[in-house]
């Protein structure tokens, strides 16, 4: 049985240790002034908790949002709650490196002020990137001009897994995003109270640039402005591409976004590769066995530090044995026989885990990261031959209400569910009326009511965020995306961009088109070959300048202006041969992707 201790006071005491300054500002803004984070919006949090909050979660929220200029130990500094992500700050010899700089070049800017106004301005003679996700590294801007000439430390494919997750899938990462973030909620006490592992993500201008040093083993020692650095790869853990490292002189550790003070998802609910809970307990035992001993802090990307080293060590072996008994008991009953679904309502954690504030389900849950752990080794078939052919989601639901009597009775039904307390059965219920007839507004309504009482009572915040967002997209409909702008796809290699495309290509629209195009790079020396076929866009490396040939046209220009091109500037100062309307053919064949795309109506 869970029995949270309210009156430790511990960490509160540890997010509060080494405080130094607050924030300069209440907000902090775009150039031409849009809001990108809002200090005032957290200050709700300051009263007791609401019954419309669950009280572990009100707890978390009050934690994460402290915001200010803390000094973690000698020499080293974060600034916390000026994104979900923190910035850490190690001083060396004629500067500071920057470790994680944020979201948005907004906010990454003002805290690296906030710096410079209490410890003097220093230049920035490094960056470390801890790991490949967006709120790490997109605030790159803020602290670093491009072509700077300072070393940019990440891991290995570091921008291949930037780029896979933040472009190649990120319309509908985003769109599923602004549930699990909650970002269209307003913030108080029946709306936004946090994400969990931060407050929530500032709305600037994130950016990337390609780090100048690559991290590919772990042991490799690197030295920055004089302070010495180890490092420990961690691929597949919480990112694909990520790294732990530690200070030898400052005898503190750094665990990125592997060991923080929640349970993380083994698949987050806005969508990425599944990741490995069982490599991810391996490398933090490893962490353990190299570190733990010669450390005296331990601090991360996410929350507040660690200090003493047996404090350390039993955080960090929790964080190892949380990870590694989901794994190992999912594995125990699926080899049972059990479904995900199953294993979900089965698992418990020993009540040592289950009573660590650090191991609860603030960001991610048990729940569904037991239905990752057997979706990465069983995937999304439970074995049921049912499973394999289901009607899709709509079609279902006109059979369920069929089968009911019609929609009013299906609502009729969950109303009882509802009124019993069973509001998980009444939402099941209530999605099949809602899908079945979308204008049936009682229905819209109840299952809102749902959403909004089963948000209240869940302790991890992107459950909440996600329950709260769709009862009000249910009341009120979908409220339109904001794409930010930013230096992303300025990062892009041309494949990486050719992919891009391929993606986007209306398959059955292109089965009988083609058409064959070369393309040469003069900036960067690179040769292509792009071919539309079969409904698919494919490309190949020209070893050198190759003429048209079979080609239909052929292409000279340099990045900036293809960036143009795809933006819709037209062929304006690009050269070519042959015939350039062939472009018509893959442009026409392109979907645009949808950002406000539907999730709790069909």
């Amino acid at each position: 049985m869970n029995q949270l201790n309210y009156a430790d006071r511990a960490d509160f005491d540890n997010a509060d240790r080494g405080f130094v300054a607050g924030p300069q500002q209440s907000k902090i803004t775009t150039a031409d002034g849009r809001v990108v984070w809002d200090f005032d919006s957290t200050k709700f949090l300051d009263q007791d908790c609401p019954d419309s909050v669950n009280p572990s979660l009100w707890r978390q929220s009050q934690l994460v949002a402290r915001a200010g200029l803390y000094q973690v130990t000698e020499g080293v500094y974060q600034i916390r709650g000026f994104d979900l992500s923190n910035m850490t700050l190690i001083e060396g010899d004629t500067g500071v490196i920057v470790v994680d700089p944020l979201m948005s070049a907004e906010t990454a800017a003002a805290g690296l002020a906030l710096y410079r106004a209490q410890r003097g301005e220093k230049p920035v003679t490094g960056v470390i990137i801890t790991h490949s996700h967006l709120d790490h590294f997109g605030g790159i801007h803020g602290v670093l001009d491009a072509g700077s000439d300072v070393p940019l430390i990440a891991p290995e494919h570091f921008m291949v897994e930037s780029v896979a997750e933040n472009v190649y899938a990120g319309t509908a990462m985003l769109r599923r995003g602004i549930y699990y973030a909650g970002s269209n909620l307003e913030r108080g006490p029946h709306g936004l109270v946090s994400m969990g592992l931060g407050f929530t993500a500032s709305t600037g201008n994130p950016g990337l640039l390609p780090p100048t040093v690559t991290i590919t083993k772990t042991g490799q020692q690197e030295s920055v402005d004089g302070v010495r650095v180890v490092f420990q790869v961690t691929p597949g853990t919480e990112a694909p591409s990520e790294m732990n490292f530690f200070l030898p002189d400052h005898r503190a550790l750094c665990m990125a976004e592997n060991a923080t003070h929640n349970l993380h998802n083994i698949l987050t609910l806005r969508g990425a590769l599944v990741r490995d809970a069982h490599i991810w307990a391996r490398y933090l035992g490893e962490a353990i066995a190299l570190f733990a001993d010669e450390s005296d802090v331990l601090f991360a990307s996410h929350h507040w530090p660690t200090w003493g080293t047996a404090d350390i060590k039993t955080f960090l072996s929790q964080q190892r044995d949380l990870y590694a008994y989901l794994h190992d008991q999912t594995l125990r009953l699926l080899n049972q026989g059990y479904t995900g679904p199953e294993i979900a309502e089965m698992i418990e954690l020993p009540p040592v885990l289950a009573n660590a504030w650090h191991a609860r389900d603030y960001y991610g849950s048990i729940s569904h990261n037991v239905k990752a752990i057997y979706q990465r080794y069983m995937g999304w078939y439970d074995g049921n031959p049912v499973s394999l052919w289901e009607h899709p989601p709509t079609e279902t639901a006109k059979r369920y209400a069929e089968c009911f009597g019609g929609v009013g009775q299906i609502v009729a039904k969950a109303r009882g569910y509802a009124e019993d307390g069973d509001l998980r059965f009444a939402a099941q219920l209530l999605r099949h009326a809602v899908f079945a007839e979308p204008d049936d507004t009682e229905a819209k309504n109840l299952l809102a009511d749902v959403f909004e009482q089963l948000g209240r009572g869940a302790e991890c915040a992107t459950w909440r965020n996600c329950y709260l967002t769709g009862a009000a997209e249910l009341r009120t409909g979908i409220k339109p995306t904001v794409i930010l702008a930013g230096g992303m796809t300025t990062a892009l290699s041309i494949p990486q961009f050719f992919d891009s495309l391929a993606i986007r290509v209306n398959g059955p629209k292109a089965w009988d088109a083609r058409a064959v195009t070369d393309w040469h790079f003069t900036d960067l020396d690179e040769h292509y070959r792009l071919t539309l076929e079969n409904g698919v866009l494919t490309y190949i490396p020209l070893g050198g300048k190759t003429p048209a040939e079979d080609a239909e046209a052929a292409f000279t220009l340099t990045k900036p202006q293809f960036m143009g091109l795809l933006a819709g500037k037209g062929m304006d100062g690009i050269q070519h041969t042959g015939d350039a309307t062939v472009l018509t053919t893959v442009l026409g064949v392109l979907d645009d992707p949808d950002p406000d795309f539907a999730i709790v109506t069909p």
